[in-house]
């Protein structure tokens, strides 16, 4: 029987009633700190390949399969450690699941603006080059830009929820941290390892990256509760 949290241990309205995170307490199976690292490695693997590929293969559609091995990479090493518990990644979709689906992308749309507006008050913003250049592509390259975008931004949710997991075991399954703890340490520094990833894109402007890039992806992890 599952042990769910507490409401003294939960986020108040902001979690589900009578569910929790997956793997860090033995539910519905648990994952040791060998098998966190094997995951963790599908992680690193799947991030090398979306970043190295591109120097191996060409411009069309080889590209769609390096978006699609960014996370199922990662999703192979789960399933490896976890068997056919990797499923529990995914939470069973309620019809009020997409009405907080809307909240959260407008509530992502006012971060967005927010911290867009700070970044050009507090320094010399950089743009995403592949997003400005979406706007001028015609209308066949832009449909596959979009498309392997969409591909590549589930990869970007796996590689992010996959880490927060383990931090989640190691601070709160093995470190002996409040729950509450865990998950607001877990979520931070998945957000800083985010905004690092996009370090290139950004020209390593760290303030850019952190409120850019971190707070939204801190946005982001919410929903997944």
């Amino acid at each position: 029987m599952a042990n769910f949290p507490t409401d003294a241990e939960r986020f108040g309205w902001l979690e589900r009633d009578g569910d929790d995170f997956p793997y860090y307490r033995g539910s519905p199976v648990g994952i040791s700190t060998g098998g966190w690292l094997v995951v963790l490695a599908g992680v690193a693997l799947g991030f090398a390949v979306l970043l190295l590929g591109p120097r191996f293969v060409g411009a069309g559609s080889a590209r769609f399969l390096l978006a699609f091995l960014f996370w199922a990479i990662p999703l192979a090493a789960l399933a490896l450690v976890a068997g056919r518990d990797w499923t529990a990644l995914f939470r069973r979709l309620r019809a009020v699941d997409f009405l907080w689906m809307i909240g959260f992308a407008i509530l992502n749309a006012l971060v967005t603006l927010v911290t867009g507006s700070l970044i050009t008050h507090l320094t010399d913003a950089t743009a995403n080059t592949a997003v400005t250049g979406a706007g001028q592509m015609e209308a066949g390259r832009a449909l596959h830009f979009f498309a392997m975008t969409g591909i590549q931004l589930i990869g970007e949710e796996v590689t992010s929820i996959l880490p927060f997991l383990a931090l989640l075991y190691w601070f709160g399954g093995r470190g002996g941290v409040g729950r509450k703890t865990a998950i607001t340490l877990a979520t931070l520094i998945v957000a800083v390892l985010f905004a690092v990833e996009h370090g290139p894109t950004y020209d390593w402007n760290l303030l850019q990256m952190l409120l850019g890039v971190g707070v939204a992806r801190i946005v982001l992890l919410l929903p997944y509760t």
